[in-house]
This record gives structure tokens, sequence and C-alpha cells, in this order.
């Protein structure tokens, strides 16, 4: 009977290790297949868009101050939001539901492909500001963050619920109406205030609510659903 638990035992960890093995190859073989179909051409173009923001403040003789440096820091982190409006764009979203693999890991190689690059971007442009217009980068920081995750939640909803290849474009025009909807919203109750302003500290705050809704809200529409929902049908693809 020993002997019999013994193989028994030995057996199970053969399986364990094969089916450990072929994951680490299943993920393997995905990597560079995840990578081809990224589209980085809106990523990029954006990125460079922002560079270009954040250069322009090196342009005067003499530099802007802190409050331009953070209206720049702004729109230059609305710019990044827009290029990864973009990152779950697939073409091949049809064909690809069908592999082994879930959405959520397809995704989530997307992501991890980007967020290095993301972090080595907004460093440039931080260091792309003078000295004298940077403002404190840690509320910043955490504003751009929130902005970047609120895009990506707006690109995985439109993935979730629709049944759309492409929703960057759709994406796009959610975020820019989100973010006129910010600008109305008086600074007191708002995400824009300044570090003049008394609610300065109320409105990290609230950038923080925003920044862990939003990713729990990605990581929650990132797998498909459990039970096959009937999606929102759709004309176009763009």
């Amino acid at each position: 009977m020993r002997r019999l638990a013994d193989t028994d035992t030995d057996t199970d960890t053969v399986t364990e290790a094969e089916t450990g093995g072929a994951q680490v190859g299943l993920l393997r073989s995905l990597v560079p297949a995840v990578w081809r179909t990224v589209p980085w051409r809106a990523p990029a173009a954006a990125g460079a868009l922002g560079l270009l923001i954040a250069g322009g403040t090196r342009l005067p003789d003499d530099a802007p101050g802190a409050g331009l440096g953070l209206l720049v820091l702004r729109v230059t982190a609305l710019a990044g939001a827009v290029g990864l409006a973009f990152l779950l764009d697939d073409p091949a979203r049809n064909t690809s539901a069908a592999t082994p693999v879930g959405r959520a890991v397809r995704a989530g190689l997307r992501m991890a492909f980007m967020v290095p690059l993301a972090v080595l971007w907004w460093t440039a442009v931080v260091l792309l500001l003078p000295a004298a217009t940077r403002p404190d980068l840690a509320p910043v920081t955490l504003q751009a963050a929130g902005t970047a995750v609120g895009a990506l939640t707006l690109a995985t909803a439109a993935v979730r619920f629709t049944d759309r290849a492409e929703v960057g474009r759709r994406t796009v025009v959610r975020l820019a109406t989100v973010a006129v909807l910010m600008i109305l919203v008086p600074s007191r109750w708002g995400l824009l205030a300044t570090p003049d302003d008394p609610w300065w500290e109320a409105t990290q705050v609230r950038w923080a609510v925003v920044l862990g809704v939003t990713l729990t809200m990605c990581a929650v529409w990132t797998p498909e659903p459990l039970e096959r929902r009937r999606l929102i049908p759709t004309r176009g693809a763009g």
C-alpha cells in the first residue's frame, strides 16, 4: 500500500510539473504574438505629442512658473491617456477568443508591455520641464496615473460590454467627454484644484479614490464573463 501511495504521489508530481511546463511554454509563445498585435502607433504618436508639449516649456528665455508646469503636465498626461485608449484594440479579437489563453492574460501582457514604457515616458516628460517649472511631482503623478488608468478602464468596459474589435476611437470620445466635465466642475468639488487652493489636499484624496476605483473596475471587467452575456450590438469596428 505504501508503494502504491508513493507511486500515486510521484505521478501527481510529474503531472503538475508537465502542466506547469506546458503553461510556461504557452506563455513564452504567446508573448511575441501579443507583442506583434499591440497597436503601437497610437501610443507612440500620443507619447511624442506629450514630449513636444513638455519640451515647449524650454522655449521661452525665462522658465514659466510651477502653475504653468502643473497645467502642462496635466495636458501631457491626458495626451498619454489618449494613446492608452487604443491599447486593447485587437482586429483579431473574434478569432483569438477561441484560444486556450483567456482575455485576462492577453490584456495583462499588453499592459505589462506598456507600464515600463509609460514610466520611462513620464520620467522624460518631467525632466523636460525646467526645474523652476516643475510642480510637486507626487500629486501630479497621482493625477497622471488616475488619468491613464481611467482611459484603460473605459477601453476595458468597451471590450467587456460590446463586441467591437477596435474600441480606441470610441474610448477617446468618452475620455474627452469626461475631461470636459472635469473642467466644468468647480475646483472645490472637482479634480482640477491648484496648490494655491485651500482644497488642494482634498483633491488629492479624490484622485486616490479615482485611481483605486478605476483599478478595481479594470481588474473586474478584464476577464471574460463566466456566463455568455448578450453583448451590445455594434455596426462598425471603429
